[in-house]
């Protein structure tokens, strides 16, 4: 007869500082760079030189109690770095699309975005963290309408946010929104890998008779 022992194992320290991988995915000029430096350092400037390949910025917050330390990766947008730039994805804990909302372009090739994003980190998961931000609302010549934006979102069921990098609006909401949906989905792995059937018995095992 085959015995199984299950073992539960606490998962998680939440006093232990928890590593999180994010990146920011987008068209060329969409304000990636801009939002990151407005989150980590609160600074905003005009011009930013065009993002080659990928820069990272580390940030450590709390969220629920769970110290994070983040890993954000501002990738470049330019279309013939595209597949240089999915070369960052693997190992990807949470993903933020961005989009600008004067660019229609910008906007329209966000299913390729998030396609190309999906497939290379070999997701299956309906619901991978994610968040999509529309950037420069503080600009007055908007071409995305937002009711677009938000039924685009609605369909995939990721979080939407206006956003501006300049102004600092909602930016650190949709970054701590995809934080916390980062590190649900980081605990849920470690309780699968740590919540374990051991098998002390094999099948294949020969039965001894009783004598």
């Amino acid at each position: 007869m085959s015995i199984y022992v299950h073992i539960t194992v606490p998962f998680m320290n939440s006093n232990k500082k928890v590593d999180l991988k994010i990146i920011i995915i987008g068209a060329l000029g969409v304000g990636k760079t801009s939002l990151l430096h407005q989150y980590v350092h609160k600074t905003f400037y005009e011009d930013y030189r065009t993002t080659l390949g990928a820069s990272i910025l580390t940030k450590v917050i709390m969220v629920d109690n769970t110290p994070l330390k983040l890993q954000i990766w501002d990738t470049g947008g330019q279309e013939r770095f595209r597949s240089m730039v999915s070369t960052f994805y693997k190992g990807s804990d949470g993903c933020m699309l961005a989009f600008d909302v004067t660019d229609m372009e910008s906007f329209e090739s966000m299913d390729d975005w998030r396609k190309d994003f999906l497939d290379k980190v070999l997701s299956q998961e309906k619901d991978f963290p994610m968040v999509v931000l529309g950037n420069k609302i503080d600009i007055s010549d908007r071409q995305v309408p937002q009711e677009a934006a938000s039924t685009w979102c609605k369909e995939k069921d990721i979080p939407y946010f206006e956003v501006s990098a300049k102004n600092d609006i909602n930016v650190a909401q949709a970054f701590e929104t995809l934080a916390r949906q980062a590190l649900a989905r980081h605990q849920g792995i470690l309780e699968n890998y740590l919540t374990e059937s051991i098998k002390l018995t094999p099948d294949n095992q020969p039965r001894r008779k009783c004598c």
